[in-house]
């Protein structure tokens, strides 16, 4: 689970968040029989959040170099241990 979407073979950059990546095929909602049911609402949500958060700030940035940014991997997941950012232009 950790490595989903991370696979070399298949992106050619796969640590780094690539928000407009060509493969848009994921596991984050599930696939197939295990495809979550409110994953249509979870999409909504998130685009409708991004948008306001946006146009509130938005010289919304990082405040330190992605390769900066610790990690907090295991078996199952890894996840940002913090996330700064700033606000400046």
């Amino acid at each position: 689970m950790a490595s989903a979407h991370r696979d070399p073979a298949r992106y050619p950059d796969p640590d780094r968040f690539d928000i407009d990546r060509a493969d848009k095929t994921h596991l984050a909602l599930g696939h197939g029989m295990h495809y979550r049911l409110g994953a249509p609402l979870a999409r909504l949500q998130l685009t409708l959040a991004l948008g306001a958060l946006i146009d509130r700030l938005p010289h919304l940035g990082l405040a330190r170099p992605a390769d900066q940014l610790h990690w907090n991997s295991t078996f199952r997941f890894r996840a940002l241990r913090e996330l700064p950012v700033t606000n400046t232009p």
